[in-house]
């Protein structure tokens, strides 16, 4: 059976990686449902807000959380809203992994103090493929 899998990275905190976020999410989707697929999107809006529109963000959001099975977060671009995705997913039990490249960003040591998660430290774009293929199957559940 098809796990189902948050991708969490960075919209609002920038969209630097949103090309990346793609290859990962098509990536992940070989094998597993990604909830998330939208954070791969380049042309997702950075301008739509809104009190009512967020909140329709977080309902919707925190419900993929509560259904998922596994969490896979790419950090590199440091973001308050993957931050708060990777407590509430904690705070829940979903298994949490970490990517981010430590030659362009050093994480918060919340991240990396926190023995719950899984961090994946990569020098380059060719390390995360098989980073993520070594995360698929450590979770594999079947």
């Amino acid at each position: 059976m098809k796990r189902k899998v948050y991708f969490a990275g960075s919209i609002r905190g920038g969209r630097a990686d949103a090309d990346l976020y793609r290859r990962m999410i098509t990536f992940i989707g070989k094998t597993d449902i990604v909830l998330t697929e939208h954070i791969g999107d380049p042309s997702i809006s950075l301008q739509e807000r809104g009190k009512e529109r967020d909140s329709e963000i977080y309902l919707q959001d925190t419900e993929w959380l509560r259904e998922s099975d596994l969490l896979i977060a790419e950090c590199t671009t440091p973001s308050l809203g993957v931050g708060y995705e990777l407590a509430y997913a904690e705070k829940i039990g979903v298994p949490c992994h970490i990517l981010y490249d430590q030659t362009r960003t050093q994480l918060s040591a919340m991240l990396t103090g926190n023995p719950y998660f899984c961090i994946y430290p990569y020098h380059s774009e060719d390390e995360v493929f098989s980073l993520l293929k070594t995360i698929l199957k450590k979770d594999d559940r079947s």
